[in-house]
């Protein structure tokens, strides 16, 4: 009997995993029979953004957490498919931190070329799950959201590659509910304009604050102020840029902080983080975790512990994106095909184990880098994935975050260079805080009014920085 197997999402994880099989059918192997879920009209998970916030069309919540202008926050070439170049793509080569709707590009690009898109059922929603032991099968019930129509499908193995940067986590303040001004979280946030001369209170300290602030900071906002829990980012900000101790309270538009300090805003973004939600399984396949680099209970960072037919793809913080997925993916393929044998329960508690005392000793962002770069390679190593060299990719990491702290307004305008084809990334016609059109046509077609002539920065193929 031909193996079955339910992928539910086709963002880039659920599109890794299409790929992972086609890759195996295009050498020779015979692949399971797939079928892939995916809720909105067209792939992409994330980078498929849409303008709607809260609810769709059909009622569901809004997947993706992009928005307008949004530029990538780390170099392009620290998530380049070793088998589909940007300068396969493209057909030269690009800047390394382009925007949204470039990278959008690039992933359906490689999955248009695999010809995968037959395998997945669109506006498919995941409503239930249930497994029987004794068969050892999972029935899922899905709902077509065309026509409202459930139907239930039966896997031998199954795929959750939903992602977890979509249900957000928004904590209580005490009086927030008497501030006149707008709430919102990061996930219903669609572009900085309407911020322009206001003062704006970003209430968390990580990529999502760091990125809303400065892009209201680019579209003119009065001031921005982060309200961080633990630490600050510590950036050189702007001048119209503070960081503060969280907030204790609010009176009206005046927000008190733990240092003693106040102000006065006009708009509150809640950069508070996301949950780990999968309201399509039941209790005990459903992962629980904070978003940290190795999730708890899953073997290699894929394998549920309690049901090895369980996968999940994508499911922990992120330094390598793209290609991780690809690893996890090509992984769990050879795990669901038998070409991996799994070892028992308890040496792979003791695998797990090894890997969360490493990670509650991780000491510092580059320290993070490198471990996700040994969690990737062992993942590579096991299977036929096209190797690639992670030390360098670590290293760009590395790179990047130092660029960040000397300049976190233009460490966007670097250029780095390609681990997988040595290409040297081309410098954008326009700096990343001057550059009001993001689409597709103009960053790839050349520049626009807004185009600045300025100096810009290079890394060079040594590491070391020139100004052009």
């Amino acid at each position: 009997m031909t193996l079955r197997v339910g992928i539910i999402g086709a963002g880039p994880s659920g599109m890794a995993q299409l790929r992972a099989f086609e890759s195996a059918r295009r050498n020779g192997a015979d692949i399971p029979e797939i079928t892939c879920f995916e809720k909105q009209s067209d792939w992409g998970g994330q980078w498929n953004s849409s303008w709607r916030t809260g609810l769709d069309q059909h009622g569901e919540p809004v997947h993706s957490s992009m928005y307008r202008h949004l530029w990538s926050n780390g170099p392009k070439e620290c998530l380049e498919f070793t088998d589909y170049s940007f300068d396969e793509h493209f057909g030269r080569p690009i800047s390394s931190f382009p925007p949204r709707e470039v990278l959008f590009d690039y992933i359906k690009g490689r999955a248009e070329k695999s010809d995968v898109r037959k395998y997945v059922q669109f506006n498919t929603v995941a409503r239930h799950t249930s497994y029987d032991e004794d068969t050892q099968e999972f029935t899922l019930t899905v709902e077509d959201l065309a026509t409202g129509t459930t139907t239930d499908h039966i896997f031998d193995k199954l795929v959750v590659a939903t992602g977890h940067f979509s249900t957000p986590t928004v904590p209580e303040f005490k009086g927030i509910n008497s501030f006149p001004g707008e709430v919102l979280h990061a996930h219903d946030f669609r572009g900085a304009e309407r911020f322009g001369g206001k003062n704006l209170l970003m209430i968390g300290s990580s990529y999502s604050a760091e990125d809303i602030g400065m892009q209201a900071h680019k579209m003119g906002a009065r001031s921005i102020t982060f309200s961080y829990r633990s630490a600050p980012m510590g950036f050189d900000w702007p001048e119209n840029t503070v960081e503060r101790p969280l907030v204790t309270h609010f009176e009206g538009s005046t927000a008190h902080f733990a240092d003693g300090t106040r102000g006065e805003f006009d708009a509150v973004v809640l950069c508070t983080g996301y949950q780990h939600k999968y309201p399509f399984l039941p209790s005990e396949m459903s992962l629980k975790s904070n978003n940290v680099l190795y999730p708890g209970n899953l073997y290699k960072g894929v394998v549920w512990q309690q049901n090895t037919n369980l996968f999940y793809l994508g499911a922990q913080d992120q330094y390598y994106t793209f290609n991780m997925f690809d690893g996890q993916a090509w992984f769990a393929r050879d795990v669901m095909t038998g070409e991996i044998e799994l070892p028992s329960l308890e040496a792979r508690d003791a695998d797990i184990q090894r890997w969360l005392e490493r990670q509650a000793a991780l000491p510092d962002h580059n320290a993070e880098a490198d471990f996700q770069s040994d969690y990737l390679r062992e993942l590579i190593e096991a299977t036929d994935y096209p190797p690639f060299d992670l030390d360098a990719v670590s290293q760009l990491l590395k790179d990047w975050m130092g660029h960040k702290e000397s300049d976190i307004l233009g460490y966007r305008d670097m250029v780095h260079r390609s681990v997988v084809t040595g290409t040297l990334a081309s410098r954008h016609h326009t700096r990343w805080l001057n550059a009001m059109d993001d689409s597709l046509e103009r960053y790839l077609n050349g520049p626009s009014q807004d185009v600045d002539t300025g100096t810009l920065a290079t890394l060079t193929g040594d590491g070391t920085v020139a100004s052009n």
